[in-house]
């Protein structure tokens, strides 16, 4: 699209159109040189402004005629007082190769012709002079990564929802979890709901890669609010946290703050109170905000006070879970026989794992008591086994009816499984002997009978203290997921 200029087609062009008959020469001169740069037909009916048609074909002036547009009312008298004597060759007449207007549009693209505004692009020797016109050439449009947004500026400031669909279409196609945020801000910012929602919801999907793209730290506060407000994103709230504070760094930065816990603390304003402090593990909050001095110490003590009294005092900061998980649970079973008599002395039951895809395990299944109907006190965790990091977990019970049968203890909430990470998963059971497994796998593949999509486990021995569980032998029998 260009914009400027005024009406007729300037550098004296017009279209060709029969003249006057024979006699009439001096109505022929006047009306051929009134007006050099607009279309004229006997009929009187001219184009509209910027715009030129050949409307009366492209054969030869008629006998007796004047030469075609732009041939100058000296000719056409000249060719009035021949009688006819004379024939003037046409003038080359660019529409008359171009059947139709899409085709004449796109042949003014680029081109001098017609064109009614000129663009001076660069500096000195390099810049170049453009023509345009004030009008779009075709609905025909190429637009690429580079140009995709301003494009779609172009088309929101000249109101060409054709074109704005396009870019938006493109948008769509192309969105990715490592240009969902930036997407997300252009949503925002050219009023385009439906793009938004579709970048929301890539990030409620791949929250994790999401914040470590290196756009998430440009977006800006409103946006940030808008994204931790929602009860959907699928990612552990201490890795959330850390990447808020690299996002408060970056906007210090950009306000020429220092980059203090006081300014990190300003700057992130509203954005603070949505991060969801008590669904931490407490080894998780002291490892981190604990000692980022972003938070007041009222706010440490109160949080503490939270992890570790019952009943637990009231915090500032919302508790209520983020259900990241779509779709159906799914659980594997790593042993292929049951055996009785495992017995329990305060010494965890202990197995490594890892997976080929990222899964939220949201429980164990464990075998119960080989004496009939038995309740049980459990401490279920998740490991991260290089680091030592307590996941999650989740002190609870459960109750048994005597049968071989496996028995779920679930999380407090999801625990995001990275694939080819190494996790340990744990289970400290106070009660009875119970059932346990033999004949262990160390690979079990779930296989999703809706889309035939693979999730494959790998177990491993995890060394120290186990309780006997092995890779062949022992509890923790069933993993619960989501994929």
């Amino acid at each position: 699209m260009a914009a400027g200029g005024s009406g007729g087609g300037p550098g004296g062009l017009s279209s060709s159109c029969p003249q006057p008959p024979p006699g009439n020469g001096a109505a022929a001169s006047s009306s051929s040189s009134s007006s050099s740069s607009s279309s004229s037909c006997t009929n009187g009916a001219s184009s509209p402004p910027g715009l030129t048609y050949n409307q009366c074909g492209a054969s030869s002036p008629a006998p007796g005629g004047g030469g075609g547009g732009g041939g100058g009312g000296a000719g056409a008298a000249a060719a009035g007082a021949a009688g006819g004597a004379l024939q003037r060759e046409p003038v080359y007449n660019w529409q008359a190769t171009k059947p139709t207007v899409q085709e004449r549009f796109a042949f003014l693209f680029n081109n001098e012709v017609l064109s009614d505004v000129h663009f001076l692009v660069g500096k000195g020797r390099g810049s170049q002079r453009i023509p345009a016109h004030r009008f779009l050439y075709s609905d025909e449009v190429q637009i690429g990564p580079e140009t995709v947004m301003t494009t779609l500026y172009t088309a929101k400031k000249y109101a060409v929802p054709a074109l704005e669909a396009h870019c938006v279409e493109f948008l769509k196609k192309n969105l990715r979890a490592d240009n969902a945020f930036m997407l997300l801000t252009q949503a925002r910012l050219f009023d385009e709901p439906q793009l938004a929602s579709l970048c929301l919801e890539n990030i409620d999907k791949n929250t994790s890669d999401a914040i470590n793209a290196e756009g998430f730290t440009d977006i800006d506060l409103d946006t940030l609010v808008a994204v931790l407000e929602r009860d959907t994103l699928g990612i552990r709230e201490v890795r959330l946290f850390n990447a808020v504070v690299r996002w408060s760094e970056a906007e210090c930065q950009r306000q020429q703050l220092q980059v203090i816990p006081e300014n990190k603390r300003k700057v992130l304003g509203k954005a603070l109170s949505l991060i969801r402090f008590p669904l931490m593990t407490i080894e998780e909050f002291a490892a981190g905000p604990a000692q980022s001095g972003i938070l007041t110490d009222r706010e440490v003590v109160s949080l503490f006070l939270h992890f570790t009294v019952n009943p637990k005092p009231r915090v500032e900061f919302i508790d209520r879970p983020r259900c990241c998980l779509r779709g159906k649970e799914c659980s594997i079973s790593r042993f292929q026989q049951v055996e009785s008599r495992w017995g329990y002395s305060g010494t965890s039951d202990r197995i490594r794992f890892s997976v080929n895809k990222r899964i939220f395990v949201v429980g164990f299944g464990l075998y119960g008591s080989i004496h009939g109907p038995t309740d049980y006190q459990v401490n279920i965790q998740i490991i991260h086994t290089d680091s030592n990091t307590v996941l999650g977990q989740n002190d609870t019970g459960f109750s048994c009816d005597g049968s071989s049968n496996t028995f779920r203890v679930m999380f407090k909430e999801p625990v995001e499984i990275l694939p080819n990470v190494n996790y340990t998963a744990c289970a400290t059971l106070k009660g009875p002997d119970s059932h346990y497994g033999t004949k262990g796998l160390r690979k079990v593949i779930h296989e999703s009978p809706t889309t035939g999509a693979k999730t494959c486990f790998t177990f491993c021995y995890a060394a120290g203290n186990n309780n006997g569980t092995s890779v062949e032998d022992g509890q923790i029998p069933e993993i619960i997921f989501y994929t």
